[in-house]
């Protein structure tokens, strides 16, 4: 029987070992948290969990008055400005590692009820491919026990950990990464984010709606750099328009507690005070201590694992997915990441990674979700395509819904009219995209959208609407 150590057990891990398993391997999966990895347990689920409540108190805020909801309130009138609804930040916090947990537990029963071995500790790879072409795998329990486990193929899936500012360590009370901040038991009152992008921006949006005073520190020129301009551009708008305090160009020097308080020192000399500071700068590769480059195993300069497109790293038997080898710190990826590489090194039938059918969405308040090829690349002049942009406000059901922010942009090649990209920002970004993914996927034309019925009244709309405009573009032979 082909024996397979996986090292991590974060999406790229489990779902490697569910499939190594069922292809009939001896899948070993080796991990110290607790299976889900940073996702499910300090990353994905738990920020989205937050996010939600955060979705709730917003629309109600933005909505209620505007839908004739009328709300019982015996606050006097001289302080009717004050929060009619609040939350409770502990008990949504309790609730978010809740759910977290018990999502690990889902996950741990199935890659057990699957036929994998899970082991609690950390791995390290023993040395290079031995001459019968297996290799050691080196496992250290929490007590300090190693075992040595001998294996025919490694994955590498050991995720990636908050980047620190040396002089802005975080303490878990005041100053927090992005894993701290589930432990806190009330609201920040004045909250100051260090970083503005995907991370930085939910998490800005998130407490801005749950109640706090928000202060974004972008380094950058606009939040979400690596984003569409159009839709960084509505979202910062947003963020202004809620009173946020959006400070681009500006890069943290430190950030240190006086008293009861933190002083967020910029790059300008301008020193920000708040009650709190989040440091979303950004991850690094945990790759340190596995003896990977004396295992032949090539690094990049960040410190990632260096992969092919099918999750190959430099050395034989070793395969490596997820945030650790840095193509997109997305769940998805790398849960993809590492069903390919059991593919391949099993011998299924395999297909290459294919980024640019990667749909991603950033959890703010609206959202924004995209796939394929993007406005940099048109305007870089990467790719020819025509484009549309359609905003919501003209969507029937967006106006019933109170929505007044937000777009479906496709991206469709000029001769064939086959759909090669798109920005849907709205709430529900990450449901509305789907579609569009379909069509990049399959290689489908604005004709085939624009032709496919929708139910009307529906956001949706907006995507065949953008479909029948660059069509009928297409037909008129406009450039």
């Amino acid at each position: 029987m082909t024996r397979i150590v996986i090292i991590g057990g974060g999406p790229g891990g489990y779902e490697a070992a569910l499939v190594g398993a069922q292809l009939g391997a001896e899948v070993t999966v080796v991990d110290c948290d607790g299976l889900g990895g940073a996702s499910v347990l300090t990353d994905c689920v738990p920020s989205k969990t937050l996010i939600a409540t955060a979705e709730v108190m917003t629309t109600f805020d933005s909505s209620y008055e505007e839908l004739g909801i009328v709300v019982a309130d015996d606050t006097p009138h001289i302080e009717q400005a004050a929060r009619v609804v609040g939350v409770d930040l502990g008990k949504v916090n309790r609730r978010v590692k809740r759910l977290a947990l018990a999502q690990s537990h889902d996950i741990t029963a199935s890659v057990t009820r699957a036929g994998a071995r899970v082991m609690r500790g950390r791995a390290k790879l023993g040395g290079p491919q031995g001459i019968d072409g297996t290799r050691d795998v080196i496992v250290t329990a929490a007590d300090g026990t190693e075992t040595i486990l001998t294996t025919d193929a490694v994955l590498i899936a050991t995720g990636g950990t908050p980047r620190e500012i040396p002089d802005a360590m975080p303490d878990g009370e005041r100053i927090l990464n992005w894993t701290q901040v589930y432990d806190l038991e009330e609201l920040p009152e004045e909250l100051i984010v260090v970083g503005s992008g995907v991370t930085g921006a939910e998490f800005a949006g998130a407490y801005q709606a749950l109640g706090s005073r928000v202060t974004l520190v972008s380094s950058r020129d606009r939040v979400l750099p690596g984003e569409d301009p159009d839709a960084a551009a509505v979202l910062e708008d947003v963020f202004r328009r809620r009173g946020m305090n959006v400070i681009g160009r500006s890069r943290a020097e430190s950030a240190k507690r006086v008293g009861d308080r933190v002083e967020v020192t910029l790059s300008d000399g301008r020193v920000l005070t708040g009650t709190h500071c989040l440091m979303a700068v950004g991850a690094i590769p945990n790759t340190a201590n596995m003896n990977l480059e004396e295992s032949g195993v090539r690094l990049k300069e960040s410190g990632h694992i260096w992969t092919d497109k099918v999750s190959r790293t430099s050395s034989p038997g070793v395969y490596a997915a997820g945030d650790v080898t840095g193509i997109f710190a997305l769940a998805s990826v790398a849960a993809m990441q590492g069903r390919i590489a059991m593919y391949h090194f099993l011998g299924d039938a395999v297909t290459p990674l294919n980024l640019k059918t990667v749909s991603s969405n950033v959890f703010t308040d609206p959202e924004i979700a995209t796939v394929g090829y993007t406005q940099a690349d048109v305007d870089s002049g990467k790719i020819d395509a025509r484009v549309v942009k359609l905003p919501l406000l003209r969507n029937p059901r967006a106006k019933m819904q109170g929505i007044r922010d937000g777009f479906v942009k496709l991206f469709c090649r000029p001769g064939t009219g086959i759909v090669v990209g798109g920005v849907v920002v709205a709430p529900r970004a990450s449901e509305l995209i789907h579609p569009i993914s379909i069509a990049v996927d399959n290689n489908l034309t604005v004709e085939q959208i624009a032709n496919t019925f929708t139910v009307y009244p529906s956001l949706s709309g907006s995507i065949a609407e953008a479909a029948r405009q660059l069509h009928n573009r297409k037909a008129a032979g406009e450039a």
